[in-house]
Order: structure tokens, then sequence, then C-alpha cells
């Protein structure tokens, strides 16, 4: 057996997490929403343009990140300056009144923030030395939703005295306060044979591994399902504080505690999800977390009420932290250790492009029926809520022996 992983080194991992939910939060679901919707008069479909558009860039540009990462065997430099690119960009956008300006600075900070993500997830062996996976991913997911109620709150008196402009400076500088510990003291394991990037090869074992995926079946049709699901999940995130405010009816301080009663269910949430995927298995707590997307969307469809919708914050809030466990665990379950960075790549292709899809079906649907008033954003709720039956359904038939390899979670 592995000797267990330095306690620094997982904590650091983990604080990562705690930075960059700092910037999903703050950006991506509460601030930036609503200061192009509301404080710039903008429509929903601009917002979801810059999202699909980066998601877009993101899409094309992970899984060649992948294949790099897996040639080079370096996750840290790379990570290191995305980070970087998205704490500058961030910052900038508080500083421009123009809304297209506005727009293109969040496009870039969001490319930046999502590519870092492959190859910090792609640490996670090297941190865990494979053992207790599950349960490291759960403590990062965990301490990562704890960073979300904290920049909320360490922003929020920002906000209160100047408005929702004032927010994105001090949520650049707390992603990159928190960031610092895994730049410093997460290093990269050393590898035996270090190979030149080559960006043709990094396409070409591309090609190579997606032609095989047909040999991987399980992994193929977890990644549909994964995408599907990230569908929902992610414009969710995205719209949440558009969808609480215009239909619902909450003010700003009700939509701080909304997404905090969201994020304490997930943060609990990851860290239980984490254990049942050690005593029950990855299929089980799948499964799990299906449900409980169904019922939270199939109640924030029918929500005439704040009593009702608040019902669905906590338990969105634990799906929410739980598939990215349960997701991770999955892949590293389904994937050979050496294409590792690659399948990690396309898991992110898949999240991304779920990202480009969901934010404009939402959009689009919102634009097309401006007529309708509140019942608009209902329909686009309704619509995502398929999305994750859709994936219960092909998820109902997903072979229950899908482990290449054993680990012990």
């Amino acid at each position: 057996m592995s000797p267990p992983p330095k306690k620094l080194t997982i904590f650091s991992w983990s604080l990562y997490d705690f930075a960059n939910t700092i910037f999903s939060m703050n950006v991506i679901s509460l601030y930036f929403a609503l200061w192009v919707t509301v404080d710039k008069g903008g429509q929903d479909i601009f917002y979801s343009t810059a999202l699909s558009l980066s998601m877009l860039a993101v899409a094309l540009s992970v899984p060649v990140f992948g294949a790099i990462s897996d040639n080079t065997g370096k996750r840290q430099g790379p990570l290191t300056v995305l980070t970087l690119l998205c704490v500058i960009c961030t910052a900038l956008i508080g500083e421009v009144d123009n809304l297209w300006m506005g727009l293109f600075l969040f496009a870039i900070a969001n490319y930046c923030y999502q590519s870092a993500l492959v190859f910090y997830n792609g640490m996670i062996p090297s941190v865990s030395q494979g053992t207790h996976i599950g349960l490291v991913s759960g403590y990062g997911v965990a301490l990562g939703y704890l960073g979300s109620i904290a920049g909320m709150l360490m922003v929020k008196p920002f906000v209160d005295e100047s408005g929702r402009s004032a927010a994105f400076f001090p949520t650049a500088m707390l992603v990159l306060l928190f960031a610092l510990p895994c730049f410093f003291f997460v290093k990269d394991p050393p590898k035996i044979t270090v190979a030149k990037v080559q960006f043709k090869k990094a396409f070409l074992n591309i090609k190579e591994t997606f032609s095989k995926l047909k040999s991987y079946k399980s992994l193929f049709k977890f990644i549909i399902i994964h995408f599907l699901v990230l569908d929902a999940v992610n414009t969710i995130i995205a719209f949440m504080s558009v969808y609480a405010s215009k239909v619902i009816g909450l003010n700003g301080d009700e939509i701080m505690r909304f997404l905090i009663s969201s994020t304490v269910g997930a943060m609990v949430g990851s860290v239980i999800i984490g254990f049942l995927v050690k005593q029950k298995g990855t299929i089980w707590t799948y499964w799990l977390v299906l449900w409980l997307w169904i019922i939270s969307l199939s109640l924030a469809t029918l929500s005439q009420s704040k009593t009702l919708f608040w019902c669905v914050g906590p338990m969105a809030g634990v799906g929410m932290g739980g598939v990215w466990v349960v997701s991770r665990a999955i892949l590293i379950e389904l994937s050979p250790p050496e294409k590792l960075g690659e399948f990690f790549g396309f898991y992110g292709f898949a999240g991304k492009a779920a990202s480009i899809l969901g934010p404009m079906l939402w959009g689009s649907v919102v634009w097309a029926l401006d007529s309708t008033h509140t019942l608009k954003y209902r329909i686009a709720v309704s619509l995502l809520l398929c999305l994750v039956i859709a994936a219960a359904s092909i998820f109902r038939n997903f072979n229950r022996n899908i482990s290449l390899k054993k680990l012990n979670y």
C-alpha cells in the first residue's frame, strides 16, 4: 500500500478549489449575470453568448492541454499561467463601463479559469498517491464550496458600498491569494522521460484516443451522460441568480442567502458523496446525484412562492457538490493510467461542450419567448430537467462492471 499523502500537499491542492469557486460563485453565478442584465440593461442572450463562445474555445483546446499534460508530465506551470491570466481579466471587468468590453474580459477570464481545471484535475492521482481518491476529491470540492461562501461574504461590503462593479477586483485578489499554496506546495511528480511538447503529436494523440473510445464503451457512454448532466448543472450555475431575481422575486440579499444555502448543501454533500463513493460504489452514488437533480429542477420549475423555492437551494447544492466528486471517481475507474490526462481532457471537453449548448439554449429560449414574461424562464428550466432525465435513461443501462482497474476509495 502506498504511504499516506502529505497533509500539506492535499490541503494546498484542495485550497485551489477554494480559490476557483470564488470566481465561479462571484463572477459566473452571482454578480456578472446581474451586471449584464440589470446594471447594463443587456439581455440574457448577451451573457449566454459570451459564456458559450468562451466555452467553445475551451472545448477546442482542453483535449490538447490534456495530451500535452501527458507528454510532458508538467501541470503546475500551465495551471499557474492560466490562473494569473484569469485574475488579471477578472480585476479589469470592474474598471470598464462598456458592456461589450466587460463581456470580452469575462470571456477571456472564463476561458482561463476553465482551462486551468484540466491541469488541476490531472494532479489528483499524484496528490492522493493512488489511494483514497474519492475522499481527496471530496475534500477539494468541500473546501471549494466553503470558498464560495467566504468569497461572497468578503466581497459583499464592496458591493454594498459601490455596487456590483466593485465586486470584480476583490474577487480577483481572493482567487490569487488562495491559489498561491497550490503553486508552491503541489509539485509535478518526477517523470523518467520528459517528452518535448509537440502540438502536432498532441493532436495525433487526441485523434488516436478518440478513435479508441469505441474500445472503451463504458467510458464513451459515461461521457455522454456527463455531457447531458453538466448541460443542466452549468446552466443553472450561470443563470440561477437571474431566475431567482426575475421569476421568484428575490432581492440581492435574499439571492445571496439562497446561494449560501445551496453552497452549504454542496459543501456537506460533497463530503457525504465522497464517503458514499467509498462505501456504496460509484454507480449507486451517481444514481443518487441524478435523482437529486431531477427533484431540484422539478421544484424550481413549479415553485410559485419563495418558501418552496428555498427548498431547491440545499437540495441542488448536494447534487452540485456530489456530481463533481463521483464523476471524477468514475473517470479514474475507467481510464488506463497512461491515458488519464487525455481522458480528463475529454471529460473536460464534454463539460465545456455542455457549457456551450446549455447557456445558448437558455438564452435562445428566453429571447424567443420574450413576450411571455416569467414563463420563458420556467420553460428554460424545464428543458434542463429534460436533459437530466435523458441522462438518467442512458445511465439505467450503464455497465455495472465499469472498472478497468481496482482502486481503493
